[in-house]
């Protein structure tokens, strides 16, 4: 494959790429707490054929980087539903660890437990001891702006809201979840305030992933036509070798 398809091969990846992220956060949207991801490209050097230069430089997706800017705090009447107003994050326990979340679309289990819609219990502190909030009653449940839970005036547990000076640590498990991938990167005390009856939307903008996807789409495209456009040419070349050949 000459050098020209191959970088536009390249760029084709790097587009897939793109969609495929686009896509997931469009798809994402509409879910609470959910921090829209973007890529950020860069130039991989490989070895050419060319006899001007010794390398060839291919676009690719180096990485992609979350935008943890705050989305819109929307009133929801749900005394279960919470939202922080500032940076940081809900502790909750997971599968495998403690993952940590803006959304905060609480309930109660069976057992009393205070959980996320997935089943996973959300973390609290008390006296200094971390652990699940076991609610005591079904009472209603207050919670403070600095996340304590109380019932009936009595003091429950207190939310475990944490935030990371390095948050390029964090990795997105699913949907709104996030882990902490580097575990000599340690959480810290958030300053973050906790609103009850309140969810945090998705920084997601519709518009704007809609017309970039819609950009990332045009540049596939052209990129096609750029392959064809050169396989064309190529066997063209060939053609007229052949014949020039065959004439003597």
């Amino acid at each position: 494959m000459d050098q020209a398809s191959v970088i536009a091969a390249s760029g084709l990846r790097s587009r897939m790429q793109a969609l495929d992220l686009l896509s997931n956060n469009l798809a994402n949207s509409s879910t609470s707490g959910y921090k829209l991801d973007r890529e950020f490209y860069s130039l991989f050097s490989a070895a050419g054929e060319s006899v001007e230069t010794d390398e060839t430089q291919l676009p690719y997706v180096k990485s992609q980087w979350t935008d943890f800017s705050q989305g819109t705090l929307t009133p929801t009447g749900n005394p279960m539903d919470l939202a922080l107003d500032g940076q940081g994050f809900f502790v909750v326990q997971g599968p495998s660890g403690p993952l940590y979340t803006r959304n905060g679309a609480f309930q109660i289990s069976a057992a009393g437990q205070l959980t996320t819609s997935e089943g996973y219990p959300v973390q609290g502190v008390l006296q200094g001891v971390e652990g699940p909030i076991q609610l005591q009653s079904q009472a209603p449940v207050e919670i403070g702006p600095d996340g304590t839970v109380l019932q009936n005036g009595n003091t429950i547990s207190q939310l475990e809201i944490v935030d990371f000076k390095n948050r390029g640590a964090l990795e997105k498990t699913a949907g709104s979840f996030f882990t902490n991938t580097q575990p000599k990167v340690l959480p810290i005390a958030s300053q973050a305030t906790v609103a009850q009856g309140r969810l945090e939307g998705s920084n997601v903008a519709p518009a704007e992933s809609a017309v970039r996807l819609v950009g990332v789409m045009r540049q596939f495209e052209m990129l096609q036509k750029a392959i064809t456009l050169t396989d064309d040419m190529t066997k063209q070349a060939i053609q007229e070798v052949a014949r020039v050949t065959g004439g003597q």
